[in-house]
C-alpha cells in the first residue's frame, strides 16, 4: 500500500494558506491540473460529507468526499470516490502548522491508497509530484501574487 508524505514551508501565515485550502471546492482556482469543480447537491464546501466533482485539464473526471475539517487544527481529510486512475481506497490528510520563525506555514499532505503492483511506481510518482508538489508550488505562487 503506497503511503505518500510530502511537506513544504510557505512564506505566509497559516491563516492566509488556510483561507485557500479549507475551501474544498476551491482547488480549481489554484491547482494547475484542475479545470473545473463543483459541490454536488449544492452543499456547502465545508460540510462534512460533501462531494466535489471535478474535471482535470486532461479531461478526466473525479469525485472526492470531505471526511473531516477542523478550523481549530487547520486540517482536513478526504477520500476518492470515483476516478479513471487505477487507485483504490485513497484517503488523504492535509494539515497546516505555524512556523513561528518568520510567521510561515508548515504544510503536511499525505495519503494512502492501493493499486495494482504494476501501476504502483507510476501512480505514486504522479500523486507525489503532479498533485502534491504541483499544489505546493501553485499555492506558493498564489500567496505571493496576493501579497
Amino acid at each position: 500500500m503506497p503511503h505518500i508524505v510530502k511537506s513544504t514551508i510557505l512564506d505566509a501565515p497559516t491563516d492566509a494558506a488556510w483561507s485557500l485550502l479549507r475551501d474544498f471546492n476551491g482547488h480549481d482556482r489554484w491547482h494547475p491540473a484542475v479545470e473545473t469543480s463543483s459541490i454536488e447537491r449544492a452543499h456547502s464546501p465545508d460540510k462534512i460529507g460533501c462531494v466535489r466533482r471535478f474535471k482535470l485539464k486532461d479531461g478526466a473526471e473525479l469525485r472526492e468526499q470531505l471526511l473531516a475539517l477542523s478550523d481549530l487544527e487547520q486540517s482536513f481529510s478526504y477520500c476518492l470516490l470515483d476516478t479513471p486512475i487505477p487507485m483504490f481506497n485513497y484517503v488523504a490528510h492535509v494539515r497546516l502548522l505555524p512556523v513561528t520563525d518568520g510567521d510561515r506555514t508548515f504544510w503536511h499532505w499525505e495519503s494512502r491508497f492501493t493499486t495494482k503492483p504494476e501501476d504502483r511506481d507510476r501512480i505514486t510518482h504522479m500523486v507525489a509530484e503532479d498533485i502534491y508538489q504541483a499544489g505546493f508550488e501553485a499555492i506558493r505562487r498564489h500567496l505571493r501574487e496576493a501579497a
